[in-house]
C-alpha cells in the first residue's frame, strides 16, 4: 500500500543518514553567488545548506462551497486518474472547462455511468480537439452555464447531492450523483521562493533545460511545483530523484573549486566563532 511503501523510503533515507524535520518552512534566503550559504527558516530556527531542493508542490484549487471539505476523499476528489475506480457504474460530474477538465472526464467516463462537466458557461477554455474527444463519448454530458453552490450527502452511503445555480435564470436544482471530481486549476506553492527564482505567469517554478536547475547556484527544483503537464506522484518522485542527483553532482563540481571551497569556509569558521551561531554544528549540508 501507498503508505507503507512511503514509510519504508523513510527509513531507507534515515538508514543513509538523512535527518527529518517534520514542519513548515517560513522563510528561504537563497544565495546568488556559487560559494553561497542558502537559508532556510523553520520559525525561528535557521538552517544552511549549500544546495537547496524546492518541492513545495501544487495545491488543486477548490470551489470553497458548503460540503467541499467535508466529502474531500468521500464523494469529492480532485484527481480522476487517482479515484476513478472508486465510483465504477455511478454518475460523476467534473466541475471546470479546461483541457484538464476534458481530460479527467474521458478518463472518468471509462468507470462512470455517467459523466456530467459542469461550467459556468457556455463557452469552453479547453483546445477544440479535447472538447471534441468530450463531446463523442456516448456517457459524458454538459451542463451549462451552471455552477455548484453546496455538495451534501444524499440518502444512501455513497449517495452525493450537487446544488446547482444557473448563473443566467438563478435558478436552482439538485443533482443526485456517486461523486464529484474538482478540476478548475493547480496553484503551484511557490510563494516562499517566487522573488529569488525565476517563476511562469502561473507561478511554476521555472528550470533549465531538461535539468533541474533553477539558474540560482545549487539550488534545484522538482515534483508538481514545476509540472504543469502530468502531476502524478510516479513522476514527482521522478523529478526528485534527478534533483537530487543534480545537487550532488553541483557539490562535487564546486568542491574541485578552491575559491569555493575558501567562500565556504570563511563563512562557516566566522560565524562558528558567534555567541549563538545560527547553525547547530560548522559542518555544511
Amino acid at each position: 500500500m501507498g503508505p507503507e511503501m512511503m514509510q519504508s523510503f523513510r527509513d531507507q533515507a534515515e538508514r543513509f543518514g538523512t535527518r527529518f524535520i517534520t514542519d513548515q518552512a517560513t522563510k528561504v534566503e537563497l544565495a546568488s553567488e556559487p560559494g553561497g550559504i542558502h537559508r532556510v527558516w523553520v520559525g525561528d530556527e535557521e538552517h544552511r545548506a549549500r544546495t537547496v531542493i524546492l518541492s513545495m508542490g501544487a495545491e488543486h484549487k477548490k470551489l470553497g462551497v458548503p460540503g467541499e471539505e467535508e466529502l474531500g476523499g468521500s464523494g469529492v476528489s480532485y484527481c480522476a486518474t487517482c479515484d476513478a475506480a472508486f465510483f465504477k457504474e455511478k454518475p460523476t460530474i467534473i466541475v471546470g472547462g479546461g483541457d484538464s477538465a476534458m481530460e479527467e472526464a474521458i478518463f472518468l467516463a471509462k468507470f462512470s455511468s455517467k459523466v456530467t462537466i459542469v461550467h459556468r458557461r457556455a463557452e469552453f477554455r479547453a483546445s477544440k480537439i479535447m472538447l471534441e474527444r468530450a463531446r463523442s463519448a456516448d456517457n459524458i454530458e454538459f451542463l451549462t452555464p451552471y455552477v455548484v453552490e453546496a455538495f451534501e450527502e444524499g440518502a444512501g452511503p455513497l449517495q452525493r447531492i450537487a446544488k446547482l445555480r444557473n448563473v443566467e435564470t438563478g435558478e436552482t436544482s439538485d443533482l443526485e450523483i456517486g461523486g464529484a471530481f474538482i478540476a478548475i486549476g493547480h496553484e503551484p506553492q511557490s510563494q516562499i521562493a517566487a522573488d529569488q527564482v525565476r517563476t511562469d505567469d502561473e507561478g511554476y517554478i521555472v528550470t533549465e533545460g531538461k535539468s533541474t536547475r533553477t539558474g540560482l547556484p545549487g539550488v534545484f527544483a522538482a515534483g508538481d511545483l514545476v509540472d504543469h503537464t502530468y502531476r502524478q506522484a510516479i513522476t514527482a518522485a521522478g523529478t526528485g530523484c534527478a534533483a537530487a542527483l543534480d545537487a550532488e553532482r553541483w557539490i562535487a563540481a564546486q568542491s574541485e573549486r578552491p575559491d569555493v571551497e575558501a567562500a565556504i569556509h570563511a563563512e562557516v569558521s566566522a560565524e562558528a566563532k558567534m555567541p549563538n551561531p545560527p547553525f547547530a554544528s560548522p559542518s555544511v549540508a
